[in-house]
């Protein structure tokens, strides 16, 4: 029952008058009895008179919402995403995709046993891949190159695009 948390809601409620007549009773007997329950009942009465009192807080000055409103039109409007992402690229893009993965049926439907017999329960047999076959050391390390470079060149490009707009920014 003198639990900290238990006896501060039941000393809140007390002093903002939410508990019933019983509960006020009993509040206030452990307020005489108890020291432990007399000093937070002062401890949280000094509190709420706090919040009582009318603190005027800090307001801003006047012109404050004028200068954020000035500051904010100064600032350049982000353009929609359809301006600056060419839709030829996105085609590119998913033509790519969907011709590897149009090449991969066809490479596994080529290589389907058509005429093999299954008593399992799937009649088509998927034949066993072997990318290491084909994905050598010098393969991956040539892919590995070539993804540095197309890296490094839209770095560049985008570092480029920055310090043209900067220097048009400067322009201005």
């Amino acid at each position: 029952m003198n639990k900290p948390e238990n006896m501060e809601t039941r000393l809140w409620d007390y002093i903002d008058g939410l508990s019933n007549e019983q509960e006020r009773s009993f509040v206030a007997k452990l307020i005489e009895e108890n020291s432990e329950w007399r000093n937070k009942y002062h401890e949280l009465l000094d509190v709420h008179q706090l919040m009582q009192q009318n603190i005027e807080l800090e307001e801003p000055s006047m012109r404050f919402s004028q200068n954020v409103m000035d500051a904010i039109a100064h600032e350049k409007i982000a353009p929609a995403a359809s301006s600056y992402i060419k839709k030829s690229v996105i085609r590119v893009i998913s033509a790519f995709f969907l011709l590897s993965i149009g090449a991969l049926l066809v490479y596994m439907i080529a290589k389907m046993d058509w005429n093999a017999v299954s008593h399992e329960a799937s009649p088509i047999q998927l034949p066993d891949l072997n990318p290491g076959k084909y994905l050598n050391n010098s393969v991956l390390y040539g892919m590995a190159i070539v993804t540095v470079v197309l890296c490094l060149a839209m770095l560049d490009n985008t570092l480029r695009k920055k310090q043209k707009r900067n220097k048009e920014m400067m322009g201005r």
